[in-house]
């Protein structure tokens, strides 16, 4: 964690700093944990207002723990010109009171990679892929529509030290697994061949790890759709479509650091049937978790409708678990050789608002979204809704093999993220 030269940090422990006329003093957090857990890499946000420093400045904040610089990095939020979120993870004893000083330097610090997100598209058939952060595209910009794959790996990866996803941009709106052996960044060329094309490379093994859950026509771990008591309506088509049911999808990598990357959708006029929605939707990965953050909110509900969240369920012979974890949250878990040809152990979970559950049903074994249990939610108009999605592959940690163990972390992490930080 000292990943400064003294140099450095004699100037990041001083009282004030000042550049280009700017002087902002250092301020000390007090960070306390409410719980009477241990938590580690607790995630935590402090906005830019608790730090009182001008839109204007050109300085980078660190953060000092004992002398010991904290890997952290700023946020931008969706519509906002600056930085408005300082985000770093740090462990704490229960009930430990941490005081945590926020310096400021001139150039912005760098730290390991924890956090990683992924986005290439090639513009057409013969031309290689081209890495990008953003994307707009139109109803009739499938796969079926142009002839070829336009995206890599489908659509935009991102992971952790832990785990990897990917979201099938192509008009699905799934999410896929990728599970990892080693808690390095996966190589920025899985789902490109040597030639600079879209390739599916990634169902083999590599180093790194592999692709290893079968999705077909479900919505993946942490997909999600709409539900009313007669209809199931995805969010999107299937691979047999050429024509999208959702007018514009917008796309971007919002934020892509070594603590946090934050990756952001927006679906337009989606029409289901003569129903017509807006929808955003923000997906978030911080280290440490075998999973990842999703917000969901929905304009143009009609008031019998429910956010339905994807739990695939093609490879799974057990039953499915639910329990309610503490007063925030409940769970729904599955756990068996669920990875593609039944090969390994994989545990899958879903970590829920408790106050929005309303149960779970089980989709159909055929249809446009099928072969999956999805768990409904309350929703209302333009009100966001967050919600966790877990992977524990046995070659990312061998106690996933025994399903108790499985089932101990993600009671174990619900309550992690139940846990309260207080800052002063």
């Amino acid at each position: 964690m000292k990943t400064f030269h003294l140099n450095l940090l004699l100037i990041v422990i001083a009282i004030t700093v000042s550049c280009n006329n700017e002087e902002i003093k250092n301020q000390e957090l007090i960070l306390t944990n409410t719980s009477d857990i241990e938590l580690f890499d607790k995630p935590i946000s402090i906005e830019r207002k608790v730090l009182n420093i001008a839109d204007t400045t050109s300085l980078f904040p660190i953060v000092i723990f004992e002398q010991d610089t904290i890997p952290s990095q700023v946020n931008t939020s969706r519509n906002s010109s600056a930085w408005d979120e300082l985000f770093f993870v740090i462990d704490f004893k229960p009930k430990e009171v941490k005081t945590i000083s926020v310096a400021w330097v001139t150039e912005k610090p760098t730290y390991k990679a924890r956090t990683s997100a992924r986005f290439g598209k090639r513009a057409s058939a013969e031309t290689k892929v081209a890495p990008q952060t953003k994307e707009t595209m139109l109803a009739n910009e499938l796969p079926l529509s142009l002839g070829y794959q336009q995206y890599q790996t489908d659509g935009p990866s991102w992971e952790n030290d832990k785990v990897g996803f990917r979201h099938y941009l192509d008009g699905r709106n799934a999410k896929d697994l990728f599970g990892k052996k080693t808690s390095a960044i996966s190589p920025e060329n899985v789902g490109i061949n040597a030639n600079g094309a879209v390739e599916d490379n990634y169902h083999v093994m590599e180093d790194w790890g592999r692709d290893i859950l079968a999705v077909g026509n479900s919505v993946g771990l942490g997909g999600y759709a709409l539900a009313t008591e007669n209809e199931l309506m995805r969010l999107g088509v299937t691979v047999n479509d050429s024509i999208n049911t959702i007018e514009k999808t917008t796309f971007e990598i919002r934020n892509e650091g070594p603590i946090n990357s934050v990756l952001e959708y927006t679906f337009s006029n989606w029409k289901p049937n003569e129903r017509t929605y807006n929808v955003s939707e923000t997906t978030s990965i911080w280290p440490g978790t075998y999973g990842y953050k999703n917000t969901v909110s929905v304009e143009g509900l009609q008031g019998d409708e429910n956010l339905v969240v994807g739990l695939v369920n093609i490879n799974n012979d057990q039953p499915l678990e639910v329990f309610e974890n503490n007063d925030k949250y409940v769970v729904l878990l599955t756990h068996d050789k669920q990875s593609y040809e039944k090969e390994w152990w994989l545990g899958m979970a879903l970590i829920l608002p408790k106050e929005k559950y309303k149960g779970y049903i089980e989709a159909p074994k055929t249809g446009n979204l099928s072969n999956t249990y999805l768990a409904k939610l309350d929703i209302k108009n333009y009100e966001p809704i967050s919600y966790f999605a877990i992977a524990g592959w046995e070659l990312s940690n061998e106690d996933f093999i025994d399903r108790s163990k499985f089932v101990s972390y993600v009671k174990n992490l619900a309550d992690q993220l139940s846990a309260e930080i207080t800052i002063k």
